[in-house]
């Protein structure tokens, strides 16, 4: 049950004034994702994005087109539209020392512009001043005061960020209504936390955020706006500690093996495993040796060989008489995990199959026998793995591609079709320490650094779009001697025309210079026709494909040495390293070529130069987090990442570690949260929506 205490801060915002259906309807499309409901408590968490100030005065001559000043003015005369110009506007004339300024209204009655602005009074006037043919004008106002009595208003007013209809005033108001109801809340926060970051209580933190008296009020670095930013986490690290707690809480069981398998596999590998590589394989062989259930993150680069230590941990299973499935994103990527590890599980005897969505009729059930019957050792594919009527003869190991894709919750139901098996979770985005903390808190992590060997750099260049005709005879040499090429075509804004439409014609364009060895692949294929495209260009049937966006994960040509990523300034810094890992994954020298439209803004200009200053992906995310803040940088809203709304991971990451390591203390000491704490603790939990971490605690 949620703690009463909450009561007021969940109830719906159609209790508060001036909040009726069609407000609600519009504070709905600002507040909350789609198909949540919405609660006084959204309020709260819609921060200001800066203030007015109206203690600080502008003179009429000095005031800047556009600027939202704040004037002291005697009004001197109205003009009231003539009756035969029903849409002009009403205008009010006022001076000060430096000259006149019009304050224009439309559609306004005289007698209450009269009485809001008496001819002769001193007054004070403030918002956005136009200047036209030399002459100033302010439409609306949107504060108008006597002199004498201005000091008795609010002078500092935070603005908020707004949904077409909906106007800052009635926002203002409704959130003021919110914070009247906030009740005293049991402090959550550990005291010795509390002292040394200085801060302040929730609800007084609430209050200096919505009810600035200065700028600095705002700043991320203020205790009030690292206050909230903390709850958060710590509601985010409680929820994630209890999601390992009820893993690992159900005991896994200890995989051992006789290392035949894994001494075949080696030695059909063409290549020597790297450093990182047998430390990682190290890890993880030690996980499933252990009673306690694998929960680990494998994070490596692009080409960074993530597959083959999976591959090894999936032998280690077989030897220990268990079956492994390895989740893939798409489609592509599965059938391309499985043709590469066919070949080194044919050398070292393992049984692999792939099953996706596409399997049906007696080949589906000649399939679903073999996987039931245990015949087969390692399955491959999609989501289609884990639905109904697919039963594992005996599951002891889960390995996900990508997951940032799949969320926390996705993980405990991955999990349930085995008896409790080890988890080992891969993913090629380079990610930032702070979002590991925030998104795989509950996992251990291992790192694959570097590169395998007989890896070369790839070349990166930025270029505008007008060379593009060099481009094109760059690409001509370079196929005339056996390279492939990619081309890929953003996904382009709506107000244009498709991304669809973008790649066909740019292909269009290319086949004019070569022909039929132009191949193209975009989302919106049938999965065979996207499998015969990609398999026309690995046979080098076709030379050059020109894609959207679909080949940014995994997909592995290795004769491919150049990438065009045209509109590079639409793209993050994260995603233009993804699409560069497509090339050099063979031991061709490799080049990328970011092609922009200038003039490029200064958060492009940086990415651009990012990327060709370093290969290092884990540099490139950090450098992402700071540019663009951790809203976007793994797609939160169509991921499983966290998506936070009060903190600042790019202000408020060293705040994550501290959450984490209280979350740990906690639990260890009272993992029922049942003491004074706890049970703060839990209403902290409800008031983020962690509500699935308080059913975790009462199922045990």
């Amino acid at each position: 049950m949620r703690p009463a205490i909450l009561d007021p801060l969940f109830a719906a915002v159609t209790t508060l004034d001036g909040v009726g259906p069609k407000v609600a309807g519009l504070l709905q499309t600002l507040l909350v994702r789609p198909g949540q409901t919405l609660r006084v408590r959204d309020l709260l968490f819609h921060l200001p994005s800066g203030l007015i100030d109206r203690r600080r005065r502008e003179e009429i001559l000095s005031a800047g087109q556009g600027a939202i000043v704040t004037l002291t003015v005697r009004i001197d005369r109205h003009q009231p539209p003539g009756r035969a110009q029903s849409n002009a506007p009403y205008r009010v004339f006022a001076q000060d020392e430096t000259g006149e300024i019009a304050l224009t209204y439309f559609r306004a009655k005289a007698a209450w512009l009269e009485n809001l602005l008496p001819v002769g009074e001193k007054m004070l006037v403030s918002g956005k001043v136009e200047w036209f043919n030399g002459r100033a004008q302010m439409v609306h106002p949107d504060f108008v005061a006597p002199l004498a009595e201005a000091e008795n208003h609010s002078l500092v007013e935070p603005i908020y960020p707004l949904t077409a209809g909906l106007s800052g005033k009635v926002l203002r108001r409704a959130i003021a209504q919110a914070l009247e109801k906030t009740p005293d809340m049991p402090e959550w926060i550990e005291p010795g936390v509390l002292k040394r970051q200085t801060f302040p209580g929730l609800k007084d933190g609430l209050a200096r955020l919505h009810d600035p008296s200065d700028a600095i009020d705002l700043d991320p670095a203020s205790p009030a706006f690292r206050r909230l930013a903390y709850d958060e986490f710590l509601a985010n690290q409680l929820a994630l500690t209890l999601s390992r707690q009820k893993m690992r809480g159900k005991s896994g069981r200890s995989l051992e093996g006789d290392g035949s398998l894994l001494a075949r596999l080696k030695h059909a590998l063409p290549f020597e495993l790297t450093e990182a590589q047998v430390s990682a394989v190290g890890d993880i062989l030690a996980d499933m040796k252990s009673p306690e259930r694998m929960l680990r993150l494998l994070q490596g680069d692009v080409g960074a060989g993530k597959t083959v230590v999976a591959l090894m941990a999936m032998a280690r299973a077989a030897e220990a008489g268990v079956q492994s499935v390895l989740l893939a994103p798409t489609e592509i990527l599965a059938r391309q995990h499985a043709s590469g590890l066919s070949k080194l599980c044919d050398a070292a005897g393992i049984t692999l199959e792939i099953l996706t969505g596409r399997d049906t009729g007696k080949a589906r059930d000649a399939k679903l026998g073999r996987i039931e019957s245990g015949d087969t050792q390692i399955v491959v594919g999609t989501h289609a793995l884990f639905q109904e009527g697919v039963d594992y003869h005996d599951l002891g190991l889960v390995v996900v591609d990508e997951q940032h894709r799949f969320g926390v919750h996705q993980r405990l139901q991955l999990s349930a079709k085995g008896k409790r098996p080890d988890l080992l979770v891969m993913t090629a985005t380079p990610i930032p320490r702070t979002l590991v903390l925030a998104a795989f808190g509950d996992m251990d992590v291992s790192r694959l650094v570097g590169k395998p060997a007989g890896r070369k750099p790839i070349a990166t260049v930025a270029l505008p779009e007008e060379r593009l005709l060099d481009i094109v005879k760059r690409i001509g040499s370079a196929v005339e001697g056996g390279d492939r090429v990619y081309w890929v075509c953003p996904l382009v804004e709506e107000s244009e025309k498709s991304d669809l439409t973008a790649a066909e014609e740019r292909a269009e364009v290319l086949r004019k210079f070569f022909g039929d060895q132009v191949g193209l692949v975009h989302g919106r294929m049938k999965g065979e026709e996207k499998d015969a495209a990609m398999a026309a260009f690995q046979a080098g049937t076709t030379r050059i494909i020109v894609a959207t966006t679909v080949i940014e994960v995994g997909v592995d040509v290795p004769d491919a040495s150049i990438i065009v990523i045209e509109h590079a300034e639409r793209f993050g810094l994260s995603q233009l390293h993804q699409l560069r890992g497509r090339v050099g994954r063979g031991n061709k020298a490799s080049s990328c070529v970011l092609l922009y439209r200038p003039p490029l803004g200064e958060t492009a200009s940086a990415r651009l130069n990012i990327m060709r200053e370093t290969e290092d992906g884990f540099r490139i995310a950090e450098e992402d987090l700071k540019l663009r803040g951790e809203g976007d940088l793994l797609g939160t809203q169509q991921s499983g990442m966290p998506f936070f709304r009060l903190a600042r991971l790019e202000h408020h990451a060293d705040l994550m570690e501290v959450a984490r390591d209280d979350a740990r203390l906690i639990l260890a000491t009272d993992p029922e949260l049942k003491s004074a704490r706890g049970e703060a603790l839990r209403t902290l939990l409800y008031l983020f929506g962690k509500d699935e971490a308080v059913r975790l605690l009462r199922s045990g």
